[in-house]
């Protein structure tokens, strides 16, 4: 019968390495789970004895990355809260993501956990399993569920993470909720302009040239818009659909990316709302990592890749590089000058005492404030910018048809 080398985890955390003789890879997991032990990998001992070559040196390991199937943020949040709630039961991780994939959905969810599920049965660690989905699963997600590995607490990490990810979605939620508003009495502003420019006007156009007397000039350039709208309003609308298109194509580049990415950071009203999410993410998913034993210099590696903006993104890279201990961050990420100095100093206290996950919470919880009241501001302060720019729109028709009309009246008097 084979003999298959394994190494799991106890649920108090032990590390343990032993043998076990299957018929297959299924079987020596469903043997080690009915130990009660949480399996980490699992090698037929003729396999891992051939790992190296003959060099001496160990092959590289083939990651799959399967298909295009992707799960949304809420589903892994859904994913990630079920699994700890079972995990924390005392439930095995074969058996409950067997539970998880044995509810059907109908969409991608089930096609991944299925796929998880079997990886595992095979032999793989969750964090290798999670890391062949990288569209559902982000470096963070995958960094953590290995560091959970390493401690055993999966379980506790899931939670970490559903905590983490809900903080991230109800920052993104009051951005937009923000937003709503002003998106819409801007478009009902435009819609109603175009109206009036591309319907109204042409009817009042034959009364006007009816007139004897020259029309005012703000009439002749209603009147000429009108035309314009009316005769190219088809050219003018693919004219702005590729011009969008276009941008939206250069700032995806990494020049375009950089160079929008931090005009965000200077446009007025936006630039609060930006820089606060950013420090505030940069805070909580460093502290997050901190916390579960990943390293600093993996750490800042995965908040460089989440942090959502290149140009903070390069700059905590190069802070990264600057950091030869492995230890101190603050100076280096004061040496950029783009992260605030109030930030760099509550961090610094924190590698002074030596608990940077309490700094770094403090420091996320001040930027969470931040944010909610650069939102409050940025929402008082566009309301009535945006009305007033509506108003002189439609006002300013008004006035030009007014003007004619008077024009009108004045010579009927005559």
């Amino acid at each position: 019968m084979p003999v298959f080398i394994y190494k799991a985890r106890s649920k108090s955390g032990e590390k343990i390495e032993d043998v076990i003789e299957a018929n297959d890879k299924r079987t020596a997991m469903a043997k080690i789970e009915g130990l009660g032990l949480i399996p980490v990998s699992v090698t037929e001992k003729r396999a891992a004895a051939a790992v190296a070559d003959e060099a001496g040196k160990v092959r590289p390991k083939l990651v799959i990355h399967r298909g295009k199937a992707k799960m949304g943020s809420r589903d892994v949040l859904l994913f990630a809260s079920e699994l700890s709630d079972l995990l924390s039961s005392g439930m095995t991780l074969g058996t409950a993501l067997g539970s998880l994939a044995s509810r059907k959905t109908g969409g991608a969810t089930d096609t991944i956990i299925t796929d998880l599920r079997d990886d595992i049965i095979r032999g793989s660690s969750l964090s290798e399993a999670m890391g062949r989905h990288p569209g559902s699963f982000p470096p963070l997600f995958v960094s953590m569920i290995r560091a959970g590995e390493a401690s055993g607490a999966i379980d506790e990490v899931l939670r970490r993470l559903v905590d983490h990810y809900e903080r991230v979605q109800d920052t993104k939620d009051k951005v937009v909720m923000a937003l709503v508003y002003p998106v819409i009495v801007l478009v009902l502003g435009i819609a109603t302009m175009i109206f009036a420019i591309a319907w109204i006007i042409p009817k009042f156009k034959m009364i006007f040239e009816q007139m004897d007397g020259a029309l005012p000039l703000p009439t002749r350039m209603l009147i000429t818009s009108a035309d314009i709208l009316t005769k190219y309003g088809w050219l003018i609308a693919i004219g702005v659909f590729f011009t969008c298109m276009m941008f939206k194509r250069s700032i995806n580049t990494e020049r375009g990316r950089f160079w929008f990415d931090g005009i965000k950071l200077r446009v007025p009203l936006i630039k609060g709302i930006v820089a606060s999410n950013i420090f505030s993410n940069f805070a909580r998913t460093l502290s997050t990592l901190l916390s579960n034993g990943v390293p600093v210099l993996q750490a800042l590696s995965i908040v460089e890749q989440t942090v959502g903006n290149v140009v903070v993104s390069k700059e905590i890279k190069n802070a990264r590089e600057r950091v030869t201990d492995g230890t101190s961050i603050s100076g280096p990420l004061a040496a950029g000058k783009i992260f605030p100095k109030i930030l760099i100093d509550m961090l610094a206290v924190g590698e002074q005492t030596g608990d940077m996950a309490t700094a770094l919470n403090h420091i996320g919880r001040r930027y969470d404030n931040e944010l909610d009241r650069n939102i409050k501001i940025f929402t008082t302060a566009l309301e009535p910018i945006l009305i007033v720019f509506v108003a002189a729109g439609v006002g300013f028709v008004a006035i030009s048809v007014l003007m004619a009309v008077f024009n009108m009246t004045n010579g009927l008097d005559v």
